[in-house]
């Protein structure tokens, strides 16, 4: 099986901010069991505030405010759940 990118969607926000979320069907892999590769970004500025990747050889992660921390794939509803809920405390703490 190819890699095949199966969702994109940038999102501009009116506060400038941008949410660009890729999913990519991938075969099966010892990093990727489930068979997807995934990228969820939430930028301010030129600065990723909240990030979470399954970039190669790191296995799946979360990027905060600059920090970077394992992170436990469970699903993407779940993944999509706790990227939202990042960018909101985001959102608040600059507040």
């Amino acid at each position: 099986m190819a890699t095949q990118l199966i969702y994109h969607v940038k999102q501009y926000n009116a506060d400038g901010s941008v949410e660009e979320i890729k999913i990519w069907q991938v075969p099966g892999t010892k990093d990727k069991p489930y068979g997807l590769k995934y990228s969820f970004a939430y930028i301010v500025g030129d600065e990723r505030v909240v990030g979470y990747d399954n970039h190669e050889r790191k296995g799946d992660h979360r990027h905060y405010k600059g920090k970077e921390s394992p992170y436990t794939f469970k699903n993407l509803k779940k993944l999509w759940s706790d990227f939202k809920k990042d960018v909101k405390q985001s959102k608040e703490g600059t507040r």
